[in-house]
This record gives C-alpha cells, sequence and structure tokens, in this order.
C-alpha cells in the first residue's frame, strides 16, 4: 500500500503469539500495556458489536476480538498511514482465523450529526466502545513527530467529543471502556454526566506502593446506577517483574475485576 511505503515497522507478538501486530518504529503511536489492559477490562464472553476508537494499528480491538470468539470489532482510526496498518493487521497469517470478524473504518472520531454517520460510524449500533484516548491538550508540549503529536495530543473539542460519539454509536445499555490519566478523573466525570452511569473505576498502580497515574473505567450508556471505585490493579512487583495478574490479563488469560 502506497501510504505505507516508507513507514518502517517492527512485527509484534501479543497473547504469546495468539495474535501479531505491525506497529511503527519512529514514528507514531505504539500500542502495548495500555491497549491490552482495555481488552481485558471488557465483560467474560464478550459478543456482539464492538468499536475501536481511535485503534492506531489496531492491537486494543485485536485482543478484545482474539479474547472474544463472540464479537465483532470495527478498528477506527483517523490517520491514513495507521488505518492502513490496521489493515494489514487483518491479513497476517496469525490473525486470519478472527479477521473475518474484523474490519477498519477511516473516520475521525471527533465528527459529530450526519458528518459522523456519512462516515460510517452508525448511531446506536454497537453493544462495546473501547478507547485510549489522546491526554494531551494543544497548549502542552507536543513531539516534533507529527504522528505521534495527532496519537497523543486530544485537540480543540477535548474528552467530549469522544464520549459524545462514544455515546451516540453505543445502543441503549450499551458499554463504554476507557484508559485514562488519574489527574483527569473530573474530566471524565463532566463528560459522562447525563450519558453514563454505573461507572466503575479500576486504579492502576506501576508498583505496590506507587500512586496510581491511570485509570481503567467502565461505564453504561443511560445508567443511572452510582460511580464505583475498586480495588487498584498493580502491575509490577518490586523487582520490576510483572505481577502474576498483570501477566494473565496481558496475555488474554484474565479480566480487570470491576464488580
Amino acid at each position: 500500500m502506497s501510504e505505507l511505503a516508507d513507514l518502517e515497522t517492527s512485527l509484534d507478538d501479543f497473547y504469546r503469539g495468539r495474535f501479531q501486530a505491525e506497529q511503527p518504529v519512529a514514528t507514531g503511536h505504539r500500542s502495548g500495556s495500555d491497549a491490552l489492559l482495555i481488552a481485558a477490562s471488557l465483560p467474560e464472553d464478550a459478543s456482539g458489536e464492538l468499536a475501536d476508537l481511535g485503534a492506531g494499528a489496531g492491537v486494543a480491538g485485536l485482543a478484545a476480538a482474539v479474547a472474544n470468539p463472540a464479537l465483532k470489532a470495527t478498528l477506527v482510526e483517523k490517520n491514513a498511514q495507521m488505518a492502513g496498518l490496521a489493515k494489514k493487521n487483518l491479513r497476517l497469517r496469525s490473525n486470519l482465523t478472527f479477521a473475518n470478524r474484523t474490519g477498519v473504518l477511516q473516520a475521525d472520531v471527533t465528527l459529530s450529526g450526519s458528518k459522523r454517520q456519512e462516515a460510517g460510524l452508525k448511531e446506536n449500533h454497537f453493544d462495546y466502545v473501547i478507547m485510549n484516548p489522546p491526554y494531551n491538550h494543544d497548549a502542552q508540549r507536543a513531539s516534533p513527530d507529527a504522528m505521534r503529536s495527532e496519537a497523543h495530543v486530544m485537540g480543540l473539542f477535548g474528552l467530549d467529543a469522544w464520549i459524545r460519539t462514544a455515546t451516540a454509536i453505543l445502543k441503549p445499555g450499551g458499554m463504554l471502556v476507557m484508559i485514562y490519566r488519574t489527574e483527569k478523573i473530573g474530566e471524565v466525570a463532566a463528560c459522562a454526566q447525563g450519558r453514563f452511569g454505573g461507572i466503575a473505576i479500576v486504579p492502576v498502580h506501576s508498583k505496590i506502593d506507587a500512586g496510581a497515574k491511570r485509570i481503567l473505567l467502565r461505564m453504561v450508556k443511560g445508567s443511572r446506577a452510582p460511580l464505583t471505585i475498586m480495588p487498584g490493579l498493580v502491575l509490577h512487583e518490586n523487582d520490576g517483574k510483572p505481577t502474576k495478574l498483570a501477566e494473565a490479563l496481558m496475555n488474554g488469560e484474565a479480566r480487570v475485576i470491576f464488580d
């Protein structure tokens, strides 16, 4: 594909080789633990239709499809190169067993109204939405790499545009799963107001004695249930090795506990 001709990539194994993904080496965003934690935050045996907003090369959506055999995934990505890479990943031999349940949609997550629908994001269509939104804003120092900056900087309309789109495309009672920075929890709550309820939060700690810099969130469209904060998830032992639970989560062998 012409848009990928000059893009240096690496072929990365996930889930102990159950799926693979080509990702950029020197430009753009490389998915890792955050994407795998999002996939592990879906309910056991999730089924129906899932949208991965801002999918990049598609790691989170691919992981969700692998871990949930009854789930159909749509990888939604604005950047043409990253969308092209996601499409290429669906043709990898290791991914062929679930490729027929996975597709790529090149579209801007921040579109609204008729423009969003014209881009292919159908209203009230998905059972699940997963996303790892950019957490920086235009005023913050951006990476000099254009693709990486695009992936990490939120843009003019902020988180609200992402939450608005998730609300529009989810079915009533559909679930949004996301990971975000801990200090922005107030922003998430404000954007979810009147749209989502039953918000459950799992703090993510790098080590047992470290403060949580990220939070995993699940919320339900139209729910009136109260917010709950669950026990934190610890990713590493003090010696730097992954905890047994973290290793299982990163390999599609366990789920994050939200209730």
